[in-house]
């Protein structure tokens, strides 16, 4: 623990030094002062922009995409199947997507956000009423269906409430506990996700929004446009963006389960509960 403590300090300490201010993408007219004016210090950041860019965000969201289409065709197998081992492959399919997930918190911008991709995949809490009023009615679960839906009734925790169960009493859910409107409702949530998170990844490589958009990766690898002005606009995005996630992981999704004391604390309010997998998503 000592260890995720140092790690997470010495991050805020980096990213104290190297920048300050809100991001330059909701500013086209940056002005910030550059670094060498002020400290004497000179780095050019072309390479770590470059390296963040592609081998971190978009083979991230490229991983994602691969592992949605595992978890897509997992669920497609568990209603041809309906066994255990099917099932099995299917939450270990939820839980392998979600790393790639939560990894990218990091960098919460871009189309992520501009196109509403992250509450379509990661709205918490939950809307387990509607779900289960869903479950009961006589609505077709299909993509075109679901993707309208509201984004508290899909998504990972949509799909996590199906794989796993309610999280109270275990994360182990059993095929036998496991409805057909259920597995039909997971398919369908599945292929809508793998729909979302190809649509990321696309924003990234090819247009960001619209066919005469660039690719939004393009926007760092060659800054001096409309979202960053300079090198030092993209840095601020990306520290911007780390600490962002480390206060929501320590002052939110860490913080208000806790309480202010053992009477106050709520274990329903942990997110990615159903699964029993919120200390790996931390």
């Amino acid at each position: 623990m000592k260890t995720v403590l140092n790690s997470i300090t010495a991050v805020i300490l980096a990213s104290t030094l190297v920048a300050c201010g809100s991001s330059s993408s909701d500013d086209s007219s940056d002005t910030s002062t550059p670094v060498t004016e002020v400290t004497g210090f000179s780095y050019d950041a072309t390479d770590l922009i470059e390296n963040v860019t592609e081998q971190v965000i978009v083979d991230g969201y490229e991983m994602l995409n691969s592992k949605a289409t595992v978890l897509h065709n997992a669920t497609l197998t568990l209603l041809e199947n309906k066994n255990a081992a099917a099932l099995a492959a299917a939450q270990q399919a939820w839980k392998d997507a979600r790393v790639f997930w939560e990894q990218g918190e990091s960098h919460i911008f871009g189309p992520v956000d501009s196109l509403s991709i992250d509450p379509h995949l990661d709205t918490w809490p939950l809307n387990t009423a509607d779900l289960e009023a869903l479950l009961a009615s006589n609505t077709t679960f299909s993509a075109d269906n679901v993707k309208n839906f509201d984004d508290g009734v899909q998504g990972f925790h949509t799909m996590e409430f199906l794989l796993f169960g309610n999280g109270v009493e275990d994360n182990d859910k059993s095929i036998d506990e496991m409805t057909v409107r259920e597995m039909e409702y997971l398919i369908a949530c599945a292929e809508v996700f793998n729909i979302h998170t190809q649509s990321l990844v696309d924003a990234w490589v090819i247009s960001a929004n619209a066919d005469d958009e660039p690719a939004y990766k393009d926007y760092l690898l060659t800054p001096g446009n409309d979202k960053y002005s300079s090198e030092l606009g993209v840095i601020e995005e990306l520290v911007n963006g780390v600490i962002g996630i480390v206060d929501e992981v320590g002052n939110g999704k860490i913080a208000e389960p806790f309480g202010t004391s053992k009477d106050t604390a709520d274990t329903s309010l942990v997110e990615s509960q159903y699964s029993w997998n919120s200390l790996t998503d931390f």
